[in-house]
């Protein structure tokens, strides 16, 4: 099993990483992230792992702003240092949380039920949805924008965008249309807003939606090329590291 660890205390991670050793000792720790910055780029260009220990607050902020900026597919055990009266909210979780400083029980606790989830065969999606909305965090998706155009704010239905993408700092959205609005937010921003389900992060320059993939042609270097029903101003790149991610997304 492959486990990722987002902790920003040096001691902390050390100590956690010697924990898992002793009590899942079939445990790969792959990384050990400090900062919301260095952990949304590493999901951005790495394949999802097992399982992600994550300590609630990291030095940059919020650990649940990773959330906002990239999509998890795993099971999170959280990690932190408050009170157990400020994680009332996660008591009912199916996964777990560690209140520090970590011991070998409570992390053989988690652990025991990370494994029956795995054993259950429960959607990681699911029970990662789960989590989000017994903790306050689930979001509803919109289903309509208001975008500028000329002198007036026009809706546009988030079903009827193709894919939205960066040009020369500025946000565009293509229609299925083939009609071009500009946005004022960022990728990042509006991926929050967009339903997961229908919208994918291809790279750092676009997001597409399932509906406008045509078709999908292997690329040099184990990459993917996404063909959309629509024109697109250069190929649009699925990484090495997120083929694996598209693909169940796509076969959803």
């Amino acid at each position: 099993m492959k486990a990722l660890i987002i902790e920003d205390e040096v001691l902390a991670a050390q100590s956690l990483q010697k924990l898992i050793t002793e009590v899942a000792p079939d445990t790969e720790i792959i990384g050990v992230l400090q900062s919301i910055e260095e952990s949304v780029a590493w999901f951005d260009e790495n394949p999802m792992p097992d399982l992600v220990f994550m300590d609630i607050h990291l030095a940059d902020g919020s650990s649940f702003a990773i959330f906002e900026r990239t999509q998890i597919t795993c099971p999170i055990i959280f990690t932190t240092a408050y009170d157990e009266y400020a994680l009332k909210a996660f008591e009912v979780s199916s996964i777990d949380y560690l209140l520090k400083p970590i011991n070998r029980n409570d992390l053989t606790r988690a652990m025991n039920k990370f494994n029956a989830l795995v054993g259950e065969k429960q959607d990681n999606n699911a029970a990662l949805d789960t989590l989000l909305r017994q903790i306050g965090m689930k979001k509803n998706y919109k289903s309509c924008f208001l975008v500028p155009e000329r002198d007036k704010l026009i809706p546009l239905a988030t079903s009827n965008i193709a894919y939205i993408y960066i040009e020369d700092k500025s946000v565009k959205t293509i229609a299925l249309d083939e009609h071009t609005y500009y946005m004022s937010q960022t990728l990042d921003e509006i991926m929050n807003q967009l339903n997961p389900d229908d919208f994918f992060r291809a790279n750092r320059q676009f997001i597409v939606s399932r509906k406008a993939i045509k078709d999908i042609t292997v690329w040099f270097g184990n990459k993917l090329s996404l063909n959309l029903l629509v024109k697109v101003p250069e190929k649009i790149i699925i990484s090495k590291a997120k083929v694996a991610e598209f693909k169940n997304w796509f076969s959803k």
